[in-house]
């Protein structure tokens, strides 16, 4: 007898209704959703704009592999359609605060009455309890909070931070695994779980080491910049290039790294001297030997720089923007860019999740979805409404 096929989509059966927006939450049901699970995002005509309109380039990135059925929850019929699709869904995942699913009558004891082994995952800024519960955050908000703001910094007067919602990437994340560890417990024992996860804490759990510090030594911790705190390493930085932003970073371990540093840059007369002789020394003085080092990256193009020291030995990497990523010939090799058509957007680019099976699961994915393309599927096929129950509410504006 022939083996059966094996299956790559490792979470095929696994039903998600996704209440997520933005960014946290549907990165969440996307890595899901990437690996097999069946994710019916609820959206609205009305609330589908900006992040969430299904023709912009946001919505795409997170929500590729996913369904879109509309319903406009304003409505009590609709909330009960929604409390109807929880009774056939496995996980309801939602990253609104902590006050809308109740507001809604969707809070998890409501949703176990319809489906007992339910996992529900809520993802908010500051968790489900606490004095801040109903605090609205964004990434930005708790990453400042958190102090992730603060230690990513160039120096404490100038808390600029990371530049991009790293908390929502995270919490993201953190909210797939959870999903997951609830899905195995789930077999083992019958039974749902409801994940309480707070953006703000997981921040926070980024900054461990730091907290440590700060107790153990019971004095201020200062952001380095892009200095080292817990690595004897210099240089250690981000340096100015030949050309207009262009940039690259080095990372001095050892003597025999320096010793290729000073021989790949053809001029080294700058650093090549007594006061840096020793790695003590080039971190005493790590300041004035970033500046001599800047003076001579800024002769080199970053490209040809880094693969003159790496040929040498020398850590080193290429700042790459967008474009630059878009055209490395490390991931053109390893098709990290796949292609999906799209019925309205025609053929659409999508990142290939880093996490590859032996088995592809790419060859099973498809784009974003346009708003309300599942309603007839999720609706009709599976609901078991009747075309004209489906008419009617349609007509009334619920399911819109």
């Amino acid at each position: 007898m022939k083996a059966p096929e094996p299956d790559p989509t490792a979470l095929r059966g696994v039903r998600i209704l996704d209440f997520t927006r933005v960014l946290a939450g549907p990165f969440a049901t996307k890595i899901l959703a990437d690996f097999g699970a069946e994710v019916i995002k609820v959206q609205s005509k009305k609330m589908a704009r900006g992040s969430e309109a299904n023709m912009g380039p946001h919505f795409n990135i997170w929500n590729r592999n996913k369904r879109s059925i509309t319903l406009n929850m304003n409505y009590a019929e609709a909330r009960k359609l929604a409390l109807r699709l929880v009774a056939i869904s496995d996980v309801v995942i939602e990253n609104f605060s902590p006050r809308v699913m109740s507001n809604w009558g969707l809070n998890y004891d409501t949703l176990r009455a319809a489906k007992p082994d339910l996992i529900m995952a809520s993802l908010s800024g500051m968790g489900q309890t606490g004095p801040w519960k109903n605090y609205v955050a964004f990434g930005a908000t708790v990453q400042a909070l958190g102090g992730l703001t603060y230690l990513t910094s160039y120096d404490k007067n100038t808390p600029m931070g990371p530049g991009y919602a790293y908390a929502d990437a995270i919490s993201g994340l953190y909210g797939a695994l959870a999903v997951l560890g609830a899905l195995d417990y789930r077999d083992r024992t019958g039974k749902g779980q409801f994940i309480d996860l707070s953006e703000y804490e997981a921040v926070v759990s980024l900054i461990g080491p730091a907290l440590l510090e700060t107790i153990a030594s019971e004095s201020e911790l200062f952001p380095n910049g892009n200095q080292s705190d817990y690595e004897m390493a210099a240089p250690y930085g981000c340096f100015r290039c030949q050309g207009s932003d262009q940039w690259c970073v080095i990372a001095v371990f050892n003597e025999a790294q320096w010793q290729s540093l000073c021989s790949a840059l053809l001029h080294p007369q700058g650093i090549d001297t007594k006061k840096f002789s020793s790695m003590s020394q080039r971190k005493k003085y790590a300041k004035e030997l970033d500046e001599r080092i800047e003076h001579l990256t800024s002769q080199y193009p970053a490209a040809k720089l880094v693969e003159l020291l790496q040929a040498a030995g020398v850590p080193a990497g290429v700042i790459q923007n967008a474009e630059d990523l878009a055209q490395d010939s490390h991931l053109l090799a390893r098709d990290y860019y796949i292609r999906l058509p799209h019925p309205e957007l025609g053929e659409t680019i999508s990142d290939r999740s880093p996490i590859r099976f032996s088995e592809d699961v790419a060859k099973t994915w498809k784009a974003a979805p346009s708003l309300g393309e599942a309603n007839p599927y999720v609706f009709i096929d599976l609901m078991g409404l009747t075309e004209s129950e489906y008419a009617s509410y349609v007509d009334r504006g619920i399911i819109a």
